[in-house]
């Protein structure tokens, strides 16, 4: 803690005020900086459940009680005989892993843990800035470090449950949670430092006027990525992602050759509700930001807000022809895993970029008709 103290004080004697506002030297980049990584631990998750490896480290925060991803199969079952009473891999016994499958997993711990200094720092220095940023960024910077904890203890929980769909779901939820949050920071400190975004010159008002609107976009669309994680579960007895058939038009847009088939199977039920949710949310998206933009012209007010809400709509359709097309190409040789990560890319940007919109509305008082912080 005082080696990160010194850096911290060390930094801020870089940072003057005079340049906080102006090119590589913003501390507001820092947030960014993390928003990027992020990303890339997301993305490492998603090779994960392409590669099938979610289950490759059965013990945490060790891997086959090492803490290499060099792990031979050799070693890998005398693991298992020397641990009789941990969890059984869901493939059965003498089940092992390759080398890149452990890797995979191994590197996703990896990133998660190297993280962490960086969010420590972001969040001391946020609170040596408190009087230029306020308490507002201090805290958002506290919280993205205590989600960060808690992400990786839902990271240990889905190892302890073997990743079941529920744990999957919500380690992916909280990813997004947290990377909603680094962003939502971002954009408070760029606020601060006088960035002209059409956002903060929107009276706020009118964006309190349509927060109601604009939360239900991002509540929605974080509850159809958790749907979509538990549809691609591949858990024993689950295997969501198969229910409905593969091809065209039996499993897409029908479901086993029906528009409307029976929902006695738990896999179909999951499937037919991420579906039908993820078309009412593209709807409600598409009508949503065409009268956000009318109230902004019989208003006078920038357009930024019926913008934003439109690219996460232009996010949402995309996402549901890439997710069609995951069935569609999907043949007796598998499913185009691909088209499987750019779903979750396409999935997990929109929802952090509506968590955002409706966030960033909240960076602007409602009292106050200038578009000025609070």
């Amino acid at each position: 803690m005082h080696v990160v103290a010194k850096w911290t004080v060390l930094i801020e004697g870089v940072y003057s005020v005079r340049t906080m506002s102006s090119g590589w030297r913003r501390p507001s980049l820092l947030p960014l900086g993390l928003v990027a990584v992020a990303a890339v631990i997301i993305l490492a998750g998603g090779t994960i459940r392409i590669l099938d490896a979610g289950e490759s480290c059965p013990d945490w925060p060790k891997c086959f009680g090492t803490w290499t991803f060099d792990v031979s199969e050799e070693e890998q079952l005398q693991w298992w005989e020397d641990n009789p009473e941990a969890t059984e891999d869901t493939r059965g016994a003498g089940h092992t892993y390759n080398e890149l499958e452990i890797f995979s997993e191994w590197v996703h711990r990896l990133l998660v843990g190297l993280v962490a200094f960086p969010i420590l720092l972001n969040a001391l220095w946020m609170h040596r800035l408190r009087d230029t940023y306020g308490a507002r960024v201090r805290n958002v910077a506290v919280l993205a470090g205590a989600l960060l904890v808690m992400q990786a203890g839902v990271g240990a929980l889905t190892v302890v449950y073997d990743n079941r769909d529920w744990t999957v779901a919500l380690h992916l939820c909280m990813a997004t949670v947290w990377t909603s949050t680094l962003l939502h920071q971002y954009h408070a400190m760029r606020k601060i430092e006088g960035v002209s975004w059409g956002m903060f010159s929107t009276s706020g008002a009118f964006l309190a006027k349509q927060r109601r609107r604009t939360d239900a976009f991002a509540a929605a669309v974080l509850v159809l990525l958790a749907l979509g994680a538990w549809v691609s579960s591949t858990a024993p007895g689950a295997q969501y992602n198969q229910a409905c058939s593969i091809g065209f038009p039996d499993g897409w847009p029908a479901c086993r050759g029906q528009l409307l088939p029976s929902v006695n199977h738990t896999g179909v039920l999951v499937q037919m509700v991420h579906r039908t949710g993820a078309l009412v949310v593209g709807a409600l998206l598409i009508v949503g930001a065409a009268r956000i933009k009318t109230a902004s012209r019989q208003a006078g007010e920038p357009l930024a807000l019926a913008g934003a809400v439109d690219f996460v709509g232009g996010l949402w359709m995309a996402n549901l022809l890439v997710g069609a097309g995951y069935i569609v190409f999907a043949d007796a040789d598998g499913f185009p895993e691909g088209l499987s990560l750019l779903h979750l890319v396409l999935g997990v940007t929109a929802a952090v970029v509506a968590i955002s919109v409706t966030m960033m509305s909240r960076l602007v008082s409602p009292v106050d008709n200038g578009g000025e912080s609070e």
